[in-house]
């Protein structure tokens, strides 16, 4: 299972979703408000510019989204 994030700009909400490896489907987890969890609202942010870069470098991508799990992993252990 990979867990994936977006950013919603208008509700300042970090979206989660969850898909299965080689599947299409994407399945909602939750919202979570920026005033709940700043870090993990700028951190993807900050992927989501990565993905936006003109020199996309995946190596970087891939460390940006292990930082974010690891954000929201620690932020569930806490809620």
């Amino acid at each position: 299972m990979s867990i994936l994030f977006a950013i919603d700009s208008n509700t300042e909400e970090t979206i989660v979703s969850a898909s299965q490896k080689g599947s299409n489907k994407i399945n909602f987890i939750e919202r979570v408000k920026r005033s709940d969890n700043e870090v993990l609202f700028n951190a993807v942010v900050t992927l989501t510019s990565i993905t936006n870069a003109a020199n996309f470098d995946i190596k970087i991508f891939n460390a940006m989204d292990k930082v974010c799990q690891l954000i929201y992993s620690k932020y569930k252990e806490t809620v």
